[in-house]
């Protein structure tokens, strides 16, 4: 078995493509989840921000997401995965300094409207990374980058806990935005200088000038939005469990510390857990979906959040507190995504992979985000007044119940190709 792990780590991180997006998505995750885990309880306690403006703020954050996610992808689609990456990475450098000099919660618009922009390469980068895996590797493709992305989430947020403790929130999360601004310019330089690009389309003597300058708008829209009756039915699945998770996903932070009662670096102590458990089992995860399939590992995964969320409402210290996530993680590295509001998981990334062609990734990719980001965008202003009118627990109901339902609709509806189950795993027979 532990032949088997490296050589499928060999074989993914053979692609330059998958080598330098992985290392470079790494850098941002160590720096990012620093100060991630306490920017709701900086918002509150440094900028002036109530639940209400706290609510208000992620919908603003996940509105002007999808105003840049469908375009995106449809970009990476038409001019191609590697300019649109660019684009959106060198957008990065500007959302930490703007941030830096908000002094009030009503400040920081104008960096979620930039944060918001750089959401453009998101369909790009699922669908590079997706033409860069072999296919009969794919679930455990997408796991092995997954471990090696969320490593440097089992350091950064303890070390942002503890500089929270020591400094308090206002200089604790200055240091790390500027830690993130130097790495945001490393990263962009480097993409610039190693991404290649995937699509592959016809040759030029093979082309028709300007056949594509003369869809209309309606047909470019019509094509667009013409996807297999499997992905909407996923579009579904991703809609409820992003609603659920965006009812709580910016007051979990203040929910554990205010209301629980843990301190910064116990808060930090659990998202390096959470770190930990992914890192570990990511690969495992995506090779036994390439094994029993897609489906079994996705209704794990995605069932894992909400029960969490419903036992985070009767966790008393940081011992309940601590069980309830790792278990959630545990569960969560299988890889159906759904977990912090994201749709992706290698499970999931690789079954859309499965069921859509190369030259459409990015569109569809792109057209997930937006349809999730339009529906889902009112959820955090639900939670916000659940928490305000009914109590703090009232939201993680609510989320809760949202993503069994998401969970339901998955197992019911959704069947995956049927030479997915198949495939078997790559063995080394050195």
């Amino acid at each position: 078995m532990a032949n088997s792990y490296i050589k499928t780590i060999k074989d993914v991180f053979s692609s330059k493509n998958i080598l330098a997006i992985a290392i470079t998505t790494s850098l941002i995750t160590l720096s990012d989840m620093g100060w991630r885990p306490f920017w709701s309880l900086y918002l509150k306690n440094e900028l002036g921000a109530s639940i209400a403006a706290v609510g208000l703020l992620s919908m603003i954050q996940s509105s002007e997401r999808l105003v840049f996610q469908l375009p995106g992808g449809i970009l990476a689609d038409k001019w191609g995965r590697r300019k649109i990456i660019i684009l959106g990475t060198a957008l990065r450098i500007i959302t930490p300094i703007l941030y830096l000099f908000a002094t009030h919660w009503t400040h920081v618009f104008w960096a979620l409207l930039v944060n918001g922009a750089t959401s453009i390469y998101m369909p790009a980068f699922n669908a590079i990374i997706a033409d860069s895996l072999p296919e009969t590797e794919r679930g455990a493709g997408y796991g092995a980058y997954r471990m090696i992305t969320s490593t440097p989430r089992i350091f950064s947020p303890i070390i942002g806990g503890v500089i929270m403790d020591s400094f308090g929130y206002l200089e604790g999360v200055r240091i790390f935005l500027l830690v993130s601004l130097v790495v945001n310019v490393i990263v962009t330089l480097v993409r610039w200088r190693v991404i290649t690009e995937t699509l592959v389309v016809e040759s030029e003597s093979k082309r028709i000038p300007g056949v594509q300058d003369k869809k209309s708008l309606r047909e470019n829209v019509k094509e667009t939005f013409d996807l297999p009756r499997m992905i909407w039915k996923m579009v579904v699945v991703a809609v409820l469990g992003s609603f659920g998770t965006r009812m709580v996903m910016d007051f979990s932070s203040i929910y554990a510390v205010e209301i629980i009662g843990l301190s910064n670096t116990q808060l930090g102590l659990v998202s390096t857990t959470a770190g930990f458990v992914t890192a570990a089992l990511a690969l495992p995860g995506g090779m036994l979906s390439d094994r029993f399939g897609r489906k079994p590992m996705i209704v794990i995964s995605r069932a894992a959040m909400p029960i969490s969320l419903f036992f985070v409402t009767i966790s008393t210290n940081f011992q309940q507190y601590f069980i309830v996530q790792a278990l959630n993680s545990l569960a969560n590295a299988l890889g159906g995504g759904g977990g912090r509001g994201r749709a992706g998981g290698p499970a999931w990334n690789a079954l859309i992979a499965d069921i859509v062609p190369r030259e459409k990734r990015g569109t569809v990719q792109g057209t997930i985000g937006t349809v999730t980001g339009i529906v889902s965008a009112p959820a955090s202003i639900l939670g916000s007044y659940l928490w305000t009118n009914l109590g703090p627990q009232f939201p993680f109901y609510a989320a809760s119940l949202t993503g069994l339902v998401g969970v339901l609709v998955f197992f019911l509806t959704v069947k995956e190709p049927g030479n997915v189950k198949s495939v078997e795993l790559p063995v080394d027979r050195g």
